[in-house]
Protein backbone atom coordinates (compact mmCIF):
# COMPACT_ATOMS: atom_id res chain seq x y z
CA UNK A 1 0.00 0.00 0.00
CA UNK A 2 1.10 3.76 -1.37
CA UNK A 3 2.66 5.64 2.20
CA UNK A 4 1.11 8.46 0.25
CA UNK A 5 -0.80 10.61 3.23
CA UNK A 6 -3.19 11.23 0.61
CA UNK A 7 -5.13 9.03 -0.30
CA UNK A 8 -7.75 10.42 -2.92
CA UNK A 9 -7.30 13.57 -4.07
CA UNK A 10 -9.58 15.40 -6.36
CA UNK A 11 -7.65 17.48 -9.14
CA UNK A 12 -9.08 20.95 -10.76
CA UNK A 13 -12.60 19.31 -10.63
CA UNK A 14 -15.36 21.31 -12.64
CA UNK A 15 -18.97 20.85 -12.78
CA UNK A 16 -21.31 22.47 -14.85
CA UNK A 17 -25.45 22.49 -14.84
CA UNK A 18 -27.25 24.31 -17.17
CA UNK A 19 -27.01 27.87 -16.22
CA UNK A 20 -24.84 27.47 -13.55
CA UNK A 21 -21.18 26.57 -12.47
CA UNK A 22 -21.29 24.31 -9.20
CA UNK A 23 -17.97 23.61 -9.02
CA UNK A 24 -14.67 25.61 -10.45
CA UNK A 25 -11.12 23.49 -10.80
CA UNK A 26 -11.70 22.43 -7.39
CA UNK A 27 -8.79 20.41 -5.47
CA UNK A 28 -9.81 18.30 -2.58
CA UNK A 29 -7.43 16.22 -0.38
CA UNK A 30 -8.13 13.52 1.76
CA UNK A 31 -5.90 12.35 3.91
CA UNK A 32 -5.48 8.71 5.21
CA UNK A 33 -6.74 7.59 8.85
CA UNK A 34 -7.82 11.64 9.42
CA UNK A 35 -11.14 13.67 9.72
CA UNK A 36 -11.20 15.98 6.87
CA UNK A 37 -13.30 18.49 7.13
CA UNK A 38 -14.94 20.17 4.49
CA UNK A 39 -16.57 23.42 4.76
CA UNK A 40 -18.73 26.16 3.10
CA UNK A 41 -22.17 27.69 2.93
CA UNK A 42 -25.15 26.65 1.28
CA UNK A 43 -24.44 26.33 -2.10
CA UNK A 44 -20.59 26.83 -2.03
CA UNK A 45 -20.54 23.46 -3.96
CA UNK A 46 -19.97 21.50 -0.84
CA UNK A 47 -22.71 18.72 -1.65
CA UNK A 48 -21.66 18.77 -5.70
CA UNK A 49 -18.29 17.73 -4.54
CA UNK A 50 -19.30 14.80 -2.32
CA UNK A 51 -21.59 13.44 -5.42
CA UNK A 52 -19.06 13.18 -7.68
CA UNK A 53 -16.74 11.91 -4.66
CA UNK A 54 -19.61 8.99 -4.11
CA UNK A 55 -20.37 8.24 -7.30
CA UNK A 56 -23.63 9.89 -8.14
CA UNK A 57 -22.73 12.78 -10.15
CA UNK A 58 -19.65 12.76 -12.74
CA UNK A 59 -17.77 16.07 -12.80
CA UNK A 60 -17.60 17.79 -16.48
CA UNK A 61 -13.82 18.09 -16.13
CA UNK A 62 -11.24 16.44 -13.80
CA UNK A 63 -9.96 13.84 -12.36
CA UNK A 64 -10.02 11.28 -9.11
CA UNK A 65 -6.58 9.89 -7.67
CA UNK A 66 -7.25 6.78 -5.56
CA UNK A 67 -3.96 5.84 -4.02
CA UNK A 68 -2.27 7.51 -6.87
CA UNK A 69 -4.03 6.06 -9.80
CA UNK A 70 -6.83 7.76 -11.87
CA UNK A 71 -10.70 6.26 -11.05
CA UNK A 72 -13.81 6.97 -12.96
CA UNK A 73 -17.05 6.66 -10.63
CA UNK A 74 -20.32 6.62 -13.25
CA UNK A 75 -22.39 5.16 -9.72
CA UNK A 76 -22.58 4.70 -6.43
CA UNK A 77 -21.73 0.93 -6.28
CA UNK A 78 -18.47 1.96 -8.40
CA UNK A 79 -18.06 4.03 -5.35
CA UNK A 80 -18.43 1.61 -2.93
CA UNK A 81 -16.33 -0.97 -4.70
CA UNK A 82 -13.51 1.14 -4.32
CA UNK A 83 -14.39 1.44 -0.85
CA UNK A 84 -15.94 4.57 -0.57
CA UNK A 85 -19.26 5.22 1.21
CA UNK A 86 -21.15 8.47 2.39
CA UNK A 87 -23.79 9.10 4.93
CA UNK A 88 -26.66 11.71 4.03
CA UNK A 89 -27.81 14.20 6.19
CA UNK A 90 -31.20 13.18 5.21
CA UNK A 91 -31.91 9.88 6.48
CA UNK A 92 -32.68 7.22 3.84
CA UNK A 93 -33.83 4.15 5.44
CA UNK A 94 -37.23 2.18 5.16
CA UNK A 95 -39.34 3.17 7.92
CA UNK A 96 -41.61 0.27 7.77
CA UNK A 97 -38.31 -2.80 8.05
CA UNK A 98 -36.50 -3.55 10.94
CA UNK A 99 -33.10 -2.13 11.80
CA UNK A 100 -31.21 -5.42 10.22
CA UNK A 101 -33.21 -5.65 7.11
CA UNK A 102 -32.15 -1.29 6.13
CA UNK A 103 -28.22 -2.36 7.21
CA UNK A 104 -28.22 -4.91 4.56
CA UNK A 105 -30.69 -3.33 1.97
CA UNK A 106 -29.17 -4.45 -1.73
CA UNK A 107 -26.66 -6.53 -0.12
CA UNK A 108 -28.67 -9.49 1.60
CA UNK A 109 -26.85 -12.45 3.35
CA UNK A 110 -28.90 -15.11 1.59
CA UNK A 111 -28.38 -18.98 2.86
CA UNK A 112 -27.90 -22.01 1.24
CA UNK A 113 -31.62 -22.25 -0.04
CA UNK A 114 -31.50 -18.87 -1.56
CA UNK A 115 -33.14 -16.71 0.78
CA UNK A 116 -32.10 -14.19 2.91
CA UNK A 117 -30.59 -15.28 6.32
CA UNK A 118 -32.66 -12.75 8.80
CA UNK A 119 -30.54 -14.46 11.90
CA UNK A 120 -26.80 -14.15 10.05
CA UNK A 121 -27.76 -10.16 9.26
CA UNK A 122 -28.90 -9.82 12.94
CA UNK A 123 -26.01 -11.20 14.25
CA UNK A 124 -23.48 -8.85 11.68
CA UNK A 125 -25.84 -5.88 12.42
CA UNK A 126 -26.03 -6.50 16.50
CA UNK A 127 -22.07 -6.37 16.43
CA UNK A 128 -22.06 -2.81 14.08
CA UNK A 129 -24.64 -1.30 16.71
CA UNK A 130 -22.36 -2.36 19.59
CA UNK A 131 -19.72 -0.62 17.85
CA UNK A 132 -22.03 2.29 18.10
CA UNK A 133 -22.12 2.34 21.64
CA UNK A 134 -26.01 2.42 21.16
CA UNK A 135 -29.14 0.25 22.62
CA UNK A 136 -30.52 -0.23 19.55
CA UNK A 137 -31.57 -4.18 18.95
CA UNK A 138 -31.27 -4.91 15.12
CA UNK A 139 -34.52 -6.08 15.27
CA UNK A 140 -36.66 -3.18 15.85
CA UNK A 141 -38.35 -1.68 13.17
CA UNK A 142 -37.54 1.79 11.87
CA UNK A 143 -40.05 3.59 12.61
CA UNK A 144 -40.16 3.11 16.08
CA UNK A 145 -36.59 4.64 16.94
CA UNK A 146 -36.06 8.39 17.82
CA UNK A 147 -34.51 10.18 14.56
CA UNK A 148 -31.20 10.29 16.67
CA UNK A 149 -31.36 6.38 17.09
CA UNK A 150 -32.20 6.04 13.32
CA UNK A 151 -28.78 8.19 12.51
CA UNK A 152 -27.03 5.51 13.98
CA UNK A 153 -28.55 3.17 11.89
CA UNK A 154 -27.16 4.67 8.65
CA UNK A 155 -23.70 5.06 10.39
CA UNK A 156 -23.87 1.45 11.16
CA UNK A 157 -24.97 1.03 7.46
CA UNK A 158 -22.30 2.35 6.19
CA UNK A 159 -19.89 0.63 8.37
CA UNK A 160 -21.30 -2.63 7.10
CA UNK A 161 -19.72 -2.06 3.96
CA UNK A 162 -16.05 -1.76 4.94
CA UNK A 163 -15.59 1.88 3.56
CA UNK A 164 -11.73 3.08 3.29
CA UNK A 165 -13.45 6.65 2.96
CA UNK A 166 -16.00 7.56 5.18
CA UNK A 167 -18.25 10.56 3.87
CA UNK A 168 -20.29 11.97 6.87
CA UNK A 169 -22.60 14.93 5.75
CA UNK A 170 -24.09 16.85 9.27
CA UNK A 171 -23.85 13.53 11.01
CA UNK A 172 -24.79 15.02 13.97
CA UNK A 173 -27.59 17.28 13.00
CA UNK A 174 -29.99 14.75 14.95
CA UNK A 175 -28.27 13.56 17.90
CA UNK A 176 -28.21 13.95 21.30
CA UNK A 177 -24.88 15.08 22.99
CA UNK A 178 -24.89 11.49 24.59
CA UNK A 179 -24.88 10.16 20.72
CA UNK A 180 -22.75 12.62 19.16
CA UNK A 181 -19.90 11.64 22.15
CA UNK A 182 -20.77 8.47 21.10
CA UNK A 183 -20.25 9.46 17.30
CA UNK A 184 -16.68 10.84 17.88
CA UNK A 185 -15.53 7.52 19.52
CA UNK A 186 -16.69 6.18 16.36
CA UNK A 187 -14.92 8.69 14.38
CA UNK A 188 -11.39 7.74 16.86
CA UNK A 189 -12.15 4.24 16.11
CA UNK A 190 -12.28 4.51 12.69
CA UNK A 191 -9.34 6.47 11.86
CA UNK A 192 -7.03 4.99 14.49
CA UNK A 193 -8.02 1.74 12.04
CA UNK A 194 -6.57 4.03 9.36
CA UNK A 195 -10.06 4.66 7.71
CA UNK A 196 -10.39 8.51 6.13
CA UNK A 197 -13.29 10.52 7.66
CA UNK A 198 -14.61 13.37 4.91
CA UNK A 199 -16.85 15.52 7.50
CA UNK A 200 -19.17 17.89 6.72
CA UNK A 201 -20.83 20.62 9.50
CA UNK A 202 -22.41 23.42 10.42
CA UNK A 203 -21.97 23.06 13.71
CA UNK A 204 -18.20 25.15 13.93
CA UNK A 205 -17.39 24.01 17.17
CA UNK A 206 -17.83 20.64 16.63
CA UNK A 207 -15.41 20.97 13.40
CA UNK A 208 -12.55 22.53 15.61
CA UNK A 209 -13.18 19.49 17.77
CA UNK A 210 -13.17 16.65 15.85
CA UNK A 211 -11.04 17.97 12.79
CA UNK A 212 -7.89 17.30 11.36
CA UNK A 213 -7.42 19.42 8.48
CA UNK A 214 -9.79 21.75 7.15
CA UNK A 215 -10.84 23.02 3.47
CA UNK A 216 -13.10 25.75 2.65
CA UNK A 217 -15.19 26.68 -0.37
CA UNK A 218 -17.18 29.60 -1.48
CA UNK A 219 -18.91 30.15 -4.84
CA UNK A 220 -17.42 26.79 -6.08
CA UNK A 221 -14.22 27.59 -5.46
CA UNK A 222 -11.64 26.24 -3.20
CA UNK A 223 -10.70 29.47 -1.20
CA UNK A 224 -8.91 28.09 2.12
CA UNK A 225 -6.87 24.62 3.26
CA UNK A 226 -5.44 24.20 6.74
CA UNK A 227 -4.19 21.97 8.87
CA UNK A 228 -6.42 21.81 12.66
CA UNK A 229 -3.42 23.16 14.24
CA UNK A 230 -3.73 26.78 12.18
CA UNK A 231 -7.68 27.27 12.63
CA UNK A 232 -9.91 29.21 14.44
CA UNK A 233 -13.78 29.86 14.58
CA UNK A 234 -12.58 33.16 13.09
CA UNK A 235 -10.66 32.02 10.68
CA UNK A 236 -13.26 29.63 9.44
CA UNK A 237 -16.28 32.24 9.71
CA UNK A 238 -14.29 35.07 7.48
CA UNK A 239 -13.02 32.38 4.81
CA UNK A 240 -16.50 31.10 4.55
CA UNK A 241 -18.44 34.55 4.50
CA UNK A 242 -15.86 36.89 4.11
CA UNK A 243 -16.66 38.67 7.70
CA UNK A 244 -16.67 38.55 11.24
CA UNK A 245 -18.77 35.83 13.18
CA UNK A 246 -19.95 38.81 15.53
CA UNK A 247 -22.13 40.49 13.26
CA UNK A 248 -23.67 37.23 12.24
CA UNK A 249 -25.84 36.88 15.36
CA UNK A 250 -27.48 39.92 16.43
CA UNK A 251 -31.04 40.61 18.70
CA UNK A 252 -32.35 44.43 18.46
CA UNK A 253 -33.22 45.47 21.75
CA UNK A 254 -36.97 46.64 22.02
CA UNK A 255 -39.80 47.72 24.55
CA UNK A 256 -41.58 44.69 26.02
CA UNK A 257 -45.66 44.68 24.51
CA UNK A 258 -48.81 43.44 25.59
CA UNK A 259 -48.86 39.44 26.04
CA UNK A 260 -49.92 37.56 23.46
CA UNK A 261 -50.05 34.05 24.42
CA UNK A 262 -50.56 32.81 27.50
CA UNK A 263 -50.47 29.14 28.55
CA UNK A 264 -51.60 27.35 31.80
CA UNK A 265 -51.11 23.56 33.20
CA UNK A 266 -49.81 21.92 30.10
CA UNK A 267 -49.52 18.15 30.54
CA UNK A 268 -48.85 15.39 28.19
CA UNK A 269 -48.78 12.43 29.75
CA UNK A 270 -45.91 9.63 28.20
CA UNK A 271 -47.08 6.61 27.22
CA UNK A 272 -46.19 4.06 29.61
CA UNK A 273 -46.43 6.01 32.51
CA UNK A 274 -44.93 9.13 33.51
CA UNK A 275 -45.48 12.71 32.20
CA UNK A 276 -43.17 14.00 29.16
CA UNK A 277 -44.96 17.32 30.07
CA UNK A 278 -45.15 18.01 33.38
CA UNK A 279 -47.67 21.57 34.69
CA UNK A 280 -45.77 23.72 32.19
CA UNK A 281 -47.07 27.57 32.18
CA UNK A 282 -45.80 30.75 30.52
CA UNK A 283 -46.19 33.69 29.46
CA UNK A 284 -45.57 35.46 25.74
CA UNK A 285 -45.64 38.87 24.84
CA UNK A 286 -46.66 40.38 21.60
CA UNK A 287 -42.73 40.95 19.94
CA UNK A 288 -41.21 38.61 22.52
CA UNK A 289 -38.56 35.90 21.09
CA UNK A 290 -38.82 33.31 23.76
CA UNK A 291 -36.00 30.75 23.84
CA UNK A 292 -36.67 27.18 24.74
CA UNK A 293 -33.69 24.97 25.67
CA UNK A 294 -32.87 21.77 27.25
CA UNK A 295 -31.24 18.40 26.23
CA UNK A 296 -33.08 16.02 24.13
CA UNK A 297 -36.27 14.44 25.98
CA UNK A 298 -36.83 17.08 27.90
CA UNK A 299 -40.31 18.16 25.94
CA UNK A 300 -39.04 21.09 24.19
CA UNK A 301 -40.32 19.66 20.84
CA UNK A 302 -43.55 17.97 22.37
CA UNK A 303 -43.89 21.53 23.97
CA UNK A 304 -44.22 23.10 20.50
CA UNK A 305 -46.16 20.30 18.88
CA UNK A 306 -48.82 20.51 22.22
CA UNK A 307 -49.93 23.77 21.64
CA UNK A 308 -50.13 23.26 17.72
CA UNK A 309 -52.31 20.40 18.42
CA UNK A 310 -50.16 17.49 17.10
CA UNK A 311 -50.31 15.90 20.85
CA UNK A 312 -53.94 14.94 20.87
CA UNK A 313 -53.53 13.41 25.09
CA UNK A 314 -51.93 16.96 25.80
CA UNK A 315 -54.38 19.20 28.10
CA UNK A 316 -54.17 22.67 28.94
CA UNK A 317 -55.62 26.27 29.61
CA UNK A 318 -54.57 28.67 26.16
CA UNK A 319 -55.38 31.28 25.39
CA UNK A 320 -53.91 33.86 22.36
CA UNK A 321 -55.03 37.63 22.06
CA UNK A 322 -57.31 36.95 25.08
CA UNK A 323 -59.45 34.37 23.12
CA UNK A 324 -59.39 30.43 24.05
CA UNK A 325 -57.55 28.15 21.93
CA UNK A 326 -58.01 24.64 21.71
CA UNK A 327 -59.11 22.16 18.56
CA UNK A 328 -57.16 20.26 15.76
CA UNK A 329 -54.23 21.96 14.12
CA UNK A 330 -56.64 23.33 11.48
CA UNK A 331 -58.31 25.55 14.24
CA UNK A 332 -55.06 26.62 15.97
CA UNK A 333 -53.48 28.23 12.30
CA UNK A 334 -56.72 30.05 11.99
CA UNK A 335 -56.40 31.11 15.52
CA UNK A 336 -52.92 32.14 15.11
CA UNK A 337 -50.28 29.61 15.40
CA UNK A 338 -47.47 28.42 12.67
CA UNK A 339 -45.20 25.82 13.45
CA UNK A 340 -41.65 25.61 11.49
CA UNK A 341 -41.15 21.76 12.54
CA UNK A 342 -37.19 21.01 12.71
CA UNK A 343 -37.59 18.07 10.53
CA UNK A 344 -38.13 20.27 7.46
CA UNK A 345 -37.97 17.81 4.27
CA UNK A 346 -40.36 15.21 6.21
CA UNK A 347 -42.49 17.66 8.33
CA UNK A 348 -42.50 20.35 5.98
CA UNK A 349 -41.77 20.21 2.50
CA UNK A 350 -43.50 17.90 -0.29
CA UNK A 351 -40.67 16.96 -2.11
CA UNK A 352 -42.68 16.18 -5.28
CA UNK A 353 -44.18 20.34 -5.45
CA UNK A 354 -42.10 23.21 -6.43
CA UNK A 355 -41.46 26.22 -4.31
CA UNK A 356 -44.55 27.87 -4.43
CA UNK A 357 -46.83 25.23 -3.94
CA UNK A 358 -44.91 24.54 -0.94
CA UNK A 359 -45.20 27.93 0.10
CA UNK A 360 -49.08 28.23 -0.49
CA UNK A 361 -49.96 24.65 1.37
CA UNK A 362 -51.07 25.77 4.36
CA UNK A 363 -52.83 28.73 3.35
CA UNK A 364 -54.98 27.97 0.41
CA UNK A 365 -57.98 29.60 1.56
CA UNK A 366 -56.71 32.90 1.62
CA UNK A 367 -55.91 32.56 -2.35
CA UNK A 368 -59.53 31.29 -3.34
CA UNK A 369 -61.24 34.09 -5.45
CA UNK A 370 -65.47 32.70 -5.70
CA UNK A 371 -65.13 28.77 -6.26
CA UNK A 372 -61.82 28.90 -7.71
CA UNK A 373 -58.25 29.73 -6.56
CA UNK A 374 -57.02 32.25 -7.88
CA UNK A 375 -53.12 32.01 -9.31
CA UNK A 376 -53.11 35.51 -10.00
CA UNK A 377 -53.28 35.70 -6.09
CA UNK A 378 -51.42 33.11 -5.00
CA UNK A 379 -48.30 34.31 -7.24
CA UNK A 380 -48.90 37.56 -5.36
CA UNK A 381 -48.16 35.50 -1.85
CA UNK A 382 -45.46 33.91 -3.09
CA UNK A 383 -43.51 36.34 -5.15
CA UNK A 384 -44.30 38.91 -1.62
CA UNK A 385 -42.59 36.13 0.62
CA UNK A 386 -39.60 35.43 -1.68
CA UNK A 387 -38.58 39.49 -1.53
CA UNK A 388 -38.90 39.99 2.01
CA UNK A 389 -37.16 36.58 3.10
CA UNK A 390 -34.68 36.76 0.55
CA UNK A 391 -35.37 33.56 -0.85
CA UNK A 392 -32.65 32.83 -3.81
CA UNK A 393 -34.73 30.66 -6.12
CA UNK A 394 -34.36 31.71 -10.34
CA UNK A 395 -38.02 30.58 -10.92
CA UNK A 396 -40.85 29.25 -8.32
CA UNK A 397 -42.09 27.14 -10.39
CA UNK A 398 -38.99 24.82 -9.47
CA UNK A 399 -38.92 21.91 -7.48
CA UNK A 400 -38.57 22.36 -3.82
CA UNK A 401 -35.09 20.30 -4.10
CA UNK A 402 -33.50 22.49 -6.01
CA UNK A 403 -32.83 24.86 -3.16
CA UNK A 404 -30.15 24.45 -0.66
CA UNK A 405 -30.83 23.72 2.73
CA UNK A 406 -31.13 27.75 4.05
CA UNK A 407 -33.42 28.50 1.22
CA UNK A 408 -35.51 25.39 1.60
CA UNK A 409 -36.04 27.07 5.39
CA UNK A 410 -36.98 30.54 4.23
CA UNK A 411 -39.56 28.38 2.25
CA UNK A 412 -41.11 26.89 5.21
CA UNK A 413 -41.05 30.13 7.31
CA UNK A 414 -42.88 31.77 4.37
CA UNK A 415 -45.42 28.78 4.44
CA UNK A 416 -45.99 29.40 7.88
CA UNK A 417 -46.05 33.41 7.54
CA UNK A 418 -48.35 33.32 5.00
CA UNK A 419 -51.06 32.14 7.67
CA UNK A 420 -50.54 35.23 9.33
CA UNK A 421 -50.09 34.07 12.38
CA UNK A 422 -50.03 35.98 15.49
CA UNK A 423 -47.35 33.57 17.25
CA UNK A 424 -44.81 31.81 15.11
CA UNK A 425 -43.19 28.36 16.73
CA UNK A 426 -39.36 27.22 15.48
CA UNK A 427 -38.38 23.83 16.51
CA UNK A 428 -34.19 24.26 15.56
CA UNK A 429 -34.66 26.84 12.67
CA UNK A 430 -31.03 26.68 12.06
CA UNK A 431 -30.59 22.79 12.15
CA UNK A 432 -28.50 22.03 8.90
CA UNK A 433 -27.79 24.99 6.91
CA UNK A 434 -24.69 27.08 7.22
CA UNK A 435 -23.32 29.88 9.50
CA UNK A 436 -24.45 33.05 6.93
CA UNK A 437 -27.84 31.24 6.73
CA UNK A 438 -28.40 31.32 10.30
CA UNK A 439 -27.35 35.24 10.26
CA UNK A 440 -30.16 35.59 7.59
CA UNK A 441 -32.51 33.64 9.91
CA UNK A 442 -32.18 35.36 13.01
CA UNK A 443 -32.44 38.72 10.70
CA UNK A 444 -35.53 37.23 9.67
CA UNK A 445 -36.67 36.63 13.26
CA UNK A 446 -35.56 40.02 14.48
CA UNK A 447 -37.69 41.72 11.18
CA UNK A 448 -40.63 39.68 12.28
CA UNK A 449 -40.50 40.91 16.51
CA UNK A 450 -40.62 44.79 15.27
CA UNK A 451 -44.09 43.98 13.44
CA UNK A 452 -45.12 42.57 16.75
CA UNK A 453 -44.73 38.60 15.98
CA UNK A 454 -44.01 36.52 18.91
CA UNK A 455 -41.89 33.99 18.36
CA UNK A 456 -41.03 30.77 20.20
CA UNK A 457 -38.04 29.04 19.39
CA UNK A 458 -36.01 25.65 20.32
CA UNK A 459 -32.42 25.56 19.95
CA UNK A 460 -29.36 22.88 20.88
CA UNK A 461 -26.98 25.59 20.34
CA UNK A 462 -26.14 28.03 23.86
CA UNK A 463 -24.56 30.51 21.48
CA UNK A 464 -28.01 31.10 19.60
CA UNK A 465 -30.37 30.92 22.55
CA UNK A 466 -27.97 33.68 24.12
CA UNK A 467 -27.95 35.78 21.24
CA UNK A 468 -31.49 36.14 20.25
CA UNK A 469 -33.61 35.22 23.13
CA UNK A 470 -35.30 38.08 24.66
CA UNK A 471 -35.78 35.25 27.77
CA UNK A 472 -35.46 31.82 27.97
CA UNK A 473 -37.14 28.83 29.32
CA UNK A 474 -35.12 26.27 30.43
CA UNK A 475 -37.25 22.52 30.52
CA UNK A 476 -35.88 19.40 32.33
CA UNK A 477 -37.70 16.30 32.45
CA UNK A 478 -40.79 18.14 30.74
CA UNK A 479 -40.81 20.58 33.80
CA UNK A 480 -39.70 24.47 33.94
CA UNK A 481 -36.46 24.63 35.53
CA UNK A 482 -35.59 28.22 34.76
CA UNK A 483 -37.00 31.30 33.46
CA UNK A 484 -34.05 33.58 32.91
CA UNK A 485 -34.54 37.36 31.25
CA UNK A 486 -32.14 38.33 28.78
CA UNK A 487 -29.42 39.96 31.27
CA UNK A 488 -29.34 36.50 33.47
CA UNK A 489 -28.16 34.68 30.98
CA UNK A 490 -25.21 32.38 30.92
CA UNK A 491 -23.61 29.40 29.39
CA UNK A 492 -23.06 28.07 32.84
CA UNK A 493 -26.80 29.07 34.08
CA UNK A 494 -28.60 27.26 30.96
CA UNK A 495 -26.80 24.23 31.35
CA UNK A 496 -27.10 24.02 34.87
CA UNK A 497 -30.64 24.33 34.98
CA UNK A 498 -31.09 21.85 31.56
CA UNK A 499 -29.60 19.25 34.03
CA UNK A 500 -32.57 19.62 36.96
CA UNK A 501 -31.37 22.76 39.07
CA UNK A 502 -33.42 25.20 39.92
CA UNK A 503 -32.13 28.39 38.89
CA UNK A 504 -34.13 31.00 38.62
CA UNK A 505 -37.90 31.21 37.92
CA UNK A 506 -40.37 34.30 36.90
CA UNK A 507 -41.87 35.53 39.64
Amino acid sequence: MSQDPIILRAEAVTKVYPGTLALDKVDFNIRRGKVNVLIGENGAGKSTLMKILSGVEESTSGKLLLEGKEITLKSPRDATRQGIGIIYQELNLFPNLSVSENIFMGREKLSNFGVIDHKAQETIAQGLLKRTQQPISPKSLVADLRIGQQQIVEIAKALAQNAQILIMDEPTSALSQHEVESLFSIIQDLTAQGVSIVYISHKLDELLRIGDFFTILRDGRLVAEAPAAEVSLEWIVEKMVGRSSDSLFHREEHEAKEVLLEVSHLNLPRAGGGMLLDDVSFKLRAGEVLGIYGLMGSGRTELLESLMGLQPQASAAIKLAGKAVSGDIKTRIRSGLALVPEDRQRMGLVQVLSVAKNMTLSSLKRFVRGLALSDTQEKKGVEQMIKELSVKVADPAQLITSLSGGNQQKVVVAKSLLTEPKVLLLDEPTRGIDVAAKGEMFSIMNELSKKGLGMIFVSSELKEIMAMADRVLVLAKGRISADLARADLSEQALVAASAGETVRLAA
